[in-house]
């Protein structure tokens, strides 16, 4: 039977594969990641540290519903960053506008939260499918993993033994 910690380090290398499969995308492929796509990372990265908090701490039937309470949030941060990505790529051409500025200028003349808000209402380079797998756009096979790893991850941390 598959034990909590060792389903907590699958969920972890899981993450961190998924990050390498992000960089090796931009830095090898190079293919230039928009403001949903650094969203995606930093809600998957979050999942990982919980993966590996629970990894490390997660002894006891408390704990494991607290380390799943915080995997399934940064889950649902990826499945609902993903989703709004995948939204947008469905639309008809022209429909969506135009990204504007860059991430690191708004973060420069608007708070966190301002910034959060309007990357989610803009996207016009968002909206733009420069890569497909099996049919599938990267937000798409992101929005596939989260669903997987999320599931999993609540799953492994409230029903199995430590």
């Amino acid at each position: 039977m598959l034990t909590r910690r060792f389903g907590n380090w699958l969920g972890f290398v899981a993450c961190a594969l998924a990050l390498g499969v992000a960089f090796y995308a931009q830095y090898v492929l190079e293919l230039q990641p928009c403001h949903l796509c650094i969203f995606q990372r930093v809600t998957i990265a979050a999942m990982g540290v919980a993966f590996l908090l629970a990894a490390l701490h997660s002894r006891g039937r408390l704990r494991g519903a607290i380390y799943a309470f915080f995997i399934g949030i940064a889950g649902l941060a990826t499945l609902a960053t993903s989703g709004r990505h995948v939204w947008m790529q469905l639309q008809p051409p022209g429909s969506i506008p135009s990204c504007g500025a860059d991430l690191d200028f708004m973060l420069e003349l608007f708070p966190l939260t301002e910034v959060i808000l309007k990357v989610f209402k803009a996207g016009g380079e968002c909206a733009k499918v420069d890569f497909t797998l099996l049919g599938l756009s990267i937000p798409a096979w992101v929005f596939a993993f989260a669903l997987v790893v999320t599931a999993g991850g609540v799953w492994v941390n409230l029903r199995t033994r430590d």
